[in-house]
């Protein structure tokens, strides 16, 4: 009743996912691969939020922060994947209300804003540490690293309130397929009977300004970082400054990279199924490589799930 009296009067009250049609009728093994790429995600990024909980030399605003990007990578996943895997298994498509296509739509833009948010601010925690140490523990207190992490939360889903309620206003008149495993933007704009350049024009600024602005920031901190490194007369401290940064240069680019490969293939149809497998990268291989990538490429990390594991091990053995 919701959707019938949302005020935009359309005809339309509910779409259908069409998800990855081209798997018919061998959607089993896709749908186990998707599932255990899920379950592993789950389990990493959970793994990582436990350790750093449980560690004591992990309380650092470094950790603090990735376990907020480990968080969001949970919650990330969750919104997309469930009905992804539904579509697997629903030949026709899975069915989702338009309030549900929405929010679904608001929760995957604000998270992607969160991440780059997120990822703006442990670079410029890296720059602090090793481009101001003296000032770093001042600068990065508890409070510091706590209002840096709200306001990344706070701004990534501040950022789309307006254009959900411009959705809201479009009329969609029919067909109701969108032709993806989710509620993009773009795919459920496209079915609007209404003049979208404006609603369009006003997203692309948004996003433009969420994840453009965040990234070039970040180039910059690195640009400090790396000249800071450079000038470094210690060859070991070089390589400790490295060390630091690598893994989260690694999953900048994961993430910046997958959003650039996306947006830039062309959106005509014989291009579609391209683009919702590149759309995989970032809903899903992205969070299924950050822990992974900080896990194998992070020695205090390592060093805290063997210990933790070794307590555990004691714990079984009692």
């Amino acid at each position: 009743m919701a959707d019938v009296e949302r005020g935009n009067q359309s005809d339309v009250t509910k779409f259908i996912l069409r998800g990855f049609r081209i798997f018919y009728p061998f959607q089993i093994a896709p749908f186990v691969l998707v599932l255990l790429m899920y379950l592993t995600t789950m389990a990493g990024n959970t793994l990582i939020i436990v350790t750093i909980l449980a560690d004591r030399g992990l309380h650092t605003p470094m950790y603090f922060f990735l376990g907020n990007l480990s968080f969001l990578d949970i919650w990330y996943t969750s919104n997309i994947v469930p009905k992804m895997l539904q579509g697997f298994l629903a030949e026709k498509g899975v069915a989702i209300s338009f309030s549900g296509c929405v929010t679904q739509l608001y929760i995957f833009g604000s998270q992607a804003a969160t991440e780059s948010f997120l990822l703006t601010v442990m670079a410029y925690d890296r720059y602090l540490a090793i481009c101001n140490p003296l000032r770093y523990t001042v600068l990065m207190n508890a409070r510091g690293c706590v209002k840096l992490a709200s306001c990344s939360w706070l701004g990534g889903f501040l950022f789309n309130p307006v254009i959900m309620a411009w959705i809201y206003r479009l009329r969609f008149c029919g067909p109701n397929e969108i032709d993806h495993f989710f509620c993009d933007f773009m795919p459920l704009v496209k079915l609007s009977c209404s003049d979208t350049h404006l609603i369009t024009l006003a997203a692309f600024l948004l996003s433009a300004t969420a994840t453009l602005i965040p990234f070039l920031l970040t180039l910059i901190s690195y640009a400090f970082i790396i000249t800071a490194i450079v000038k470094n007369p210690s060859s070991t401290g070089r390589r400790k400054a490295f060390s630091t940064c690598t893994s989260h240069l690694t999953v900048v680019s994961t993430f910046y990279g997958a959003l650039a490969i996306v947006y830039v293939v062309p959106t005509a149809n014989s291009a579609v199924n391209l683009n919702k497998t590149f759309s995989l990268l970032y809903s899903l291989v992205t969070p299924l490589l950050n822990p992974l990538i900080y896990s194998l490429r992070n020695k205090d990390v390592n060093d805290a799930l063997r210990t933790m594991a070794a307590r555990l091990m004691d714990f079984l053995r009692k």
